[in-house]
């Protein structure tokens, strides 16, 4: 993160993140790309969560982001783009794994998803996380076929795991991203959000999408423990820490009334202590 191009409130964001700590573990070139793709991640999420803006204006401001991505890319100016430059130069990052995140973004802004189909939910996971997995496996350093491999996988692990842990949050803001196939599997009639999270039959649903979670996380365990070149101790934090957080999210359960899981930052350190004493 280069605290000339990046904004001091957002600095103060990202370092107070519970990412912040994981990435801790990282060299330092590493360190600040990720630190500034997160920035990336962080300023597009917001404006795809901004419950004041309308939407043509979060659009708008998404299309900027399209447009300074491009611009970098082709040697321009990159206006608000600079704060991800040094991370693109040095490590080679993929311009379409940045655009694809700036879609999942536009997908929030189109329209509030809720109960999207199996494939739709998919297409936003890969979007949303498993696109910032590209982005990071290359700055990890590894190889593009294992790379590909754990972004996919991991990101749809963390993905859904973050869906699983903010049902009511969500829903709070008119979004449900359970599959609608699953949903109607159960029974639960498709009405408005707040009645269809309150529904009891909602458990069986979310232990369904936690248990493909729980294998996208075992792949993403295969193929770190082939070893694969690069610096691993970060998606292995990643994959432990949020895998821990499904299984104390399965163990309270989705029974309405809820209570929200958390990732604290004093885990993740002990978490990458560990880690490294293991590896």
């Amino acid at each position: 993160m280069n605290p000339k191009a990046t904004p001091a409130a957002l600095q103060a964001q990202v370092a107070g993140s519970s990412f912040y700590a994981g990435m801790r573990v990282l060299p330092k070139a590493e360190r600040e790309a990720m630190y500034a793709v997160y920035a990336f991640c962080r300023i597009v999420d917001d404006i795809a969560d901004d419950q004041q803006g309308d939407r043509a204006t979060r659009a708008m401001q998404l299309d900027r982001w399209r447009s300074d991505i491009d611009a970098l890319y082709a040697g321009g100016d990159p206006g608000q783009a600079i704060i991800v430059a040094e991370a693109v130069r040095r490590f080679g990052l993929d311009r379409a794994d940045f655009h694809a995140v700036i879609d999942g973004m536009a997908m929030d802004v189109a329209a509030d998803i809720r109960w999207p189909d199996a494939a739709t939910l998919d297409l936003y996971c890969d979007r949303v996380a498993s696109a910032v997995g590209r982005l990071s496996v290359k700055i990890f350093g590894m190889d593009d076929g294992p790379g590909v491999a754990l972004a996919y996988h991991l990101g749809r692990a963390l993905q859904l795991t973050n869906i699983l842990r903010d049902i009511d949050e969500d829903a709070a803001i008119g979004r449900v991203y359970l599959p609608l196939e699953q949903l109607t599997g159960a029974g639960i009639p498709i009405t408005v959000p707040a009645e269809v999270i309150a529904d009891r039959r909602i458990d069986v649903v979310a232990r369904a999408l936690a248990a493909e979670a729980h294998g996208h996380y075992a792949q993403a365990q295969a193929i770190l423990k082939t070893r694969p070149r690069g610096h691993l101790i970060a998606p292995r934090l990643m994959a432990a820490a949020y895998a821990k957080v499904l299984a104390r999210t399965e163990q309270v359960g989705w029974l309405p009334p809820r209570r929200r899981v958390k990732v604290s930052k004093a885990g993740l350190l002990w978490t990458a202590l560990r880690l490294s004493l293991t590896r």
